[in-house]
């Protein structure tokens, strides 16, 4: 795979200490998504328009990259940027873009750790992708962890599917009261399905892209939320009339963006340091966090069925990085 330099030298791997900070971090951030996401209903409903919310998230994170920078925490390339070098970003800006607005929807239709452990789904098709891609092989423990971890969003779905007649007319399960049983419509399933096929062209796509530029990671980060901005100002412009920018927006909301921001910032040096496997697989530990904090927020129910598919998750990831 060639590599694209941008007369930027020395741009190595973090030390091992800060790198597996960043990936608890990242698996902390990741798993307190859908929680804080259903902290923000109001009368069962998310109160702000999605495209509000997923717009701040990448104007932030294009202010934190920015700012780092501008206060010389990376270098800019020798003889100035390679503005050729960011029309690349372009389509997975529009990719990621388009998910992060699906995910806020998903939320409608699934329970927050139904919808943890179902985007396991996406790991067939990132295999696909990675290995078309980037032409790289993986082994037999590799491929047996992978399916692995999609038999644990298999075995979740049969446990976790209900017939939405079930729920409230018009409410999300969210909305009523007493503790949140797991539940995903059939709706939503579909939608998950969508976002996972998205989540891993993407994913391979970005890996691809950052490795071949040799370029400071907050640049490459400039370039793709600068159209990432740019895209999701156009879909909430044209989204029709609804909730202004900021409008329903509460603690818990800001919370979600901010939060959204920095794991945005940790995925893409996970991406340009690691690969995308790991990313799937930081999403799939921050399983337990999810589960802790929709118990002890929303006072979700767990099934067997759930603490089944964490053991399937530990055991893949154990074939998959004890194969290394």
């Amino acid at each position: 795979m060639s590599v694209e330099d941008g007369g930027v030298p020395g741009l190595g791997r973090p030390s091992k200490a800060r790198w597996t900070l960043m990936l608890l971090l990242s698996t902390a951030m990741y798993g307190a998504h859908a929680p804080l996401l259903a902290l923000c209903h109001v009368d069962g409903r998310v109160p702000f328009r999605p495209s509000s919310a997923v717009l701040l998230t990448e104007l932030t994170k294009l202010l934190l990259c920015t700012f780092s920078l501008l206060v010389g925490w990376q270098a800019w390339p020798w003889g100035g940027p390679p503005w050729r070098q960011a029309a690349p970003f372009a389509l997975p800006a529009l990719l990621y873009g388009a998910n992060n607005n699906l995910v806020i929807y998903l939320q409608r239709y699934m329970d927050p750790s139904t919808y943890q452990v179902l985007s396991n789904l996406k790991i067939g098709r990132m295999a696909l992708f990675y290995c078309l891609c980037l032409r790289r092989r993986l082994s037999a423990r590799q491929g047996l962890a992978l399916l692995l971890l999609m038999a644990a969003g298999a075995c979740y779905a049969a446990g976790g599917l209900q017939d939405p007649g079930n729920t409230l007319p018009g409410s999300p399960p969210a909305a009523k009261a007493g503790p949140m049983p797991l539940h995903i419509t059939p709706l939503g399933l579909l939608l998950l399905i969508v976002y996972c096929l998205i989540s891993g062209l993407s994913s391979v796509y970005t890996e691809l892209l950052m490795k071949r530029q040799r370029l400071p990671l907050a640049l490459q980060n400039l370039f793709l939320y600068t159209f990432g901005v740019l895209l999701n100002l156009g879909l909430h412009a044209g989204g029709g009339p609804g909730p202004g920018l900021l409008e329903g927006f509460s603690g818990w909301a800001a919370l979600v963006v901010l939060s959204q921001a920095l794991n945005g910032l940790l995925t893409s040096a996970v991406m340009k340091h690691g690969s995308s496997f790991t990313r799937l697989f930081v999403v799939s530990c921050s399983l337990v966090v999810n589960a802790v904090l929709s118990a002890a927020l929303l006072r979700l129910q767990l099934p067997a069925a759930f603490f089944l598919a964490t053991l399937l998750i530990g055991l893949a990831v154990h074939l998959y990085y004890g194969s290394r």
